[in-house]
């Protein structure tokens, strides 16, 4: 993949800025005035060649694998668990070993402080029938976000993580439209158990493509082919997200798409032509599998009118926990435990079902303070994400990730994804690039004799 270069040109007399930090989303800053204020203290010792590729194999391991987590279940238990485990020993054993901590970002403050309130409102529930278990699943995605967010500003180029993604994501999508054709599933779920998480992280990675796109003055054959693959895998990943047919997923698709096409990170024309393809995509499903397809969109039409009302019900029961529980929730796992007390036994039949609604579950299960540094986490995410747009001059993989973001924010409203992937990684990609283009400026700023 081409890295952005930083082409501005010094002004007479003054410095000539560093070179960028490779695979920056934020690469070339916008000319800035010198600071008088001391330099910034140095950074921490380099790390080698062995270290870095080995930290880099593993955040990409670790991104790739989100997706596929069924897949790697069927092979052992605990497969999943291995690429983030792996990474957080090799990160620890690194910063250890070089005596580098992390540069200081604000989500980390942010992350620390969630983590105490999860800790406390676990100690409050601890004999809760899921506390424990919901209480370890929380804490790896708060601690990997840190080493995803560590990692991706120093060794780990930003472009690889979201490729990650992307390919995970892929081959994610090539198991839903298998599990639909082949398999005849009447909704597709390839590597997931439910069709609507799969679709969350198919729609999340769809928009990371922008980021992956080669400069357009790049006309030579390594490029158009670089393009057509771009192409096939957006093919790839729309077909599976529609496979699915979550709603969900088709509303989280069309937010994302307006947002990449209101920032003008693609044109007009190229989301027409997505469209259209979607429509002969959709066409020819149907003409090589109608009877499948019509199956599956009967099934879906009539669980849709259901799915709404038992979600009204969740919805309204996570309310009333929230507000009989309002300063420490209900404890991790505690809208599972809780929902038929809260529901008064309206789904006979699901008496531990999740929110489908990740701000009310979070919410409901970790109280007002808890949610509050949940919902200043995503603030603060798109907040920086926009402060990194503004400061440099390659704004499409920035307003890439922004519209991924958009996709989760909006598919959460229907599912509880706090438990996957994608929504920490985004959270930990934005904050990189936010350091990256901080160490950027500061080098390009100071003088040389300080």
């Amino acid at each position: 993949m081409t890295e952005p270069l930083a082409t501005g040109a010094a002004a007479a007399g003054a410095p000539t800025p560093a070179p960028p930090t490779p695979g920056s989303l934020a690469a070339e800053p916008r000319p800035a005035e010198p600071r008088p204020a001391e330099p910034p203290a140095a950074g921490p010792p380099e790390t080698g060649p062995l270290a870095t590729g080995l930290l880099r194999a593993l955040v990409c391991a670790t991104v790739f694998a989100a997706p596929l987590e069924g897949y790697l279940l069927q092979w052992h238990g605990q497969l999943a668990k291995l690429p983030p485990a792996l990474l957080v020993l090799a990160w620890a054993a690194v910063r250890v070993r070089r005596r580098a901590l992390p540069a200081p970002h604000p989500v980390h403050a942010v992350l620390a402080l969630l983590t105490v309130v999860l800790l406390a409102s676990s100690a409050l529930h601890a004999g809760g029938a899921y506390t424990i278990e919901y209480t370890l699943r929380w804490l790896p995605f708060l601690l990997v976000t840190v080493v995803l967010v560590d990692v991706a500003s120093r060794e780990a180029p930003l472009r690889w993580v979201l490729g990650a993604a992307v390919a995970g994501a892929v081959v994610a999508a090539t198991g839903a439209l298998h599990s639909l054709f082949v398999e005849g599933e009447t909704r597709a779920s390839g590597p997931l158990e439910d069709p609507n998480d799969l679709a969350y992280f198919l729609v999340a990675a769809l928009p990371l493509l922008v980021a992956l796109r080669r400069p357009r003055r790049d006309a030579t054959g390594s490029g158009r082919a670089a393009t057509a693959g771009l192409a096939l895998a957006a093919t790839v990943l729309v077909a599976g997200a529609a496979a699915t047919f979550s709603r969900g997923g088709a509303r989280a698709m069309a937010a994302d798409a307006s947002w990449l096409a209101a920032r003008r990170a693609i044109p007009v024309r190229a989301l027409l032509a997505g469209v259209a393809g979607s429509a002969v995509l959709v066409v020819g499903a149907a003409l090589v599998a109608g009877p499948a397809l019509d199956r599956a969109f009967q099934e879906k039409t009539h669980v849709a009118g259901a799915n709404a009302d038992t979600r009204e019900l969740r919805w309204e029961a996570a309310a009333r926990m929230l507000a009989e529980h309002p300063v420490l929730g209900v404890g991790p796992g505690g809208f599972r435990a809780d929902y038929p007390a809260a529901s008064h036994n309206a789904e006979v039949d699901e008496q531990s079902p999740v929110a489908h609604n990740m701000y009310l579950e979070v919410a409901a299960e970790l109280g007002l303070p808890g949610f509050a540094l949940f919902a200043a986490l995503l603030a603060l995410t798109a907040v920086t994400g926009e402060r990194v747009l503004r400061a440099t001059a390659d704004p499409g993989p920035v307003v890439a990730v922004q519209a991924s973001l958009v996709a989760v924010a909006v598919a959460s409203a229907f599912l509880s994804q706090q438990y996957y992937l994608p929504l920490w990684s985004l959270v930990a990609v934005v904050a990189a690039a936010d350091l990256r283009l901080r160490r950027t400026s500061y080098v390009a700023c100071a003088p040389r004799d300080q």
